[in-house]
């Protein structure tokens, strides 16, 4: 969940000072700091289940963050905490405020809300791509097992794919290895479909 602080105009200083100084996760864009915390249990169960999944496919080769890590976005600066982020080989960290930094993630994941999911799929994936080493995006929906993959061609094209169902695979491109949607939703409760039909008279 993403809120608003209340009105206050704060200087890039000033929000070092407030995430140095705070418990909680917060992002800053424009003078304007939103408080990060408060996703939902299914929210939280599916980010758990894909890092415990994630590293299992991956191995020790890889690292893979959750929502804590800061992510370095040049068109949408200082910094970003996506659900969760993954690189192979070593990470590279840039000191910002006396906070560090990742700057070379490969694969960015988002696990959709219904306030979030507008921004995720259009200008934050924007502002994600001014990221040179990204190649690689998942939208994971929340309501019904489905994830979005964006993967990079070149640096003008993207590739969508979709996995739909909890018993499809979706080939990770980075790193050459199988995301199941069985792992990723694992105890996840859905939503009953609405069965209402609209009756006809014969």
């Amino acid at each position: 969940m993403v809120t608003a602080l209340p009105k206050h105009k704060y200087t890039l200083d000033e929000y070092f000072e407030l995430e140095k100084n705070s418990e909680e996760k917060f992002e800053f864009w424009d003078g304007n700091v939103w408080s990060m915390s408060g996703a939902s249990p299914v929210h939280e169960r599916i980010i758990s289940n894909a890092i415990f999944h994630l590293r299992t496919v991956l191995g020790r080769k890889c690292s893979v963050f959750g929502s804590n890590l800061k992510i370095k976005v040049p068109a949408y600066s200082p910094y970003r905490y996506p659900d969760l982020s993954v690189y192979c080989g070593k990470g590279v960290f840039e000191t910002m405020g006396g906070l560090d930094v990742l700057t070379n993630p490969q694969v960015i994941i988002e696990v959709l809300s219904p306030s979030t999911e507008a921004f995720d799929r259009g200008d934050k994936f924007s502002y994600y791509k001014s990221i040179s080493s990204f190649t690689e995006y998942l939208l994971v929906a929340t309501n019904r097992p489905n994830i979005t993959q964006f993967i990079k061609r070149s640096e003008s094209e993207w590739v969508q794919r979709e996995a739909n169902g909890v018993d499809s695979a979706l080939p990770l491109m980075a790193f050459d290895a199988e995301l199941l949607l069985s792992e990723v939703y694992l105890d996840v409760d859905f939503p009953e479909p609405n069965t209402n039909r609209l009756l006809v008279d014969r």
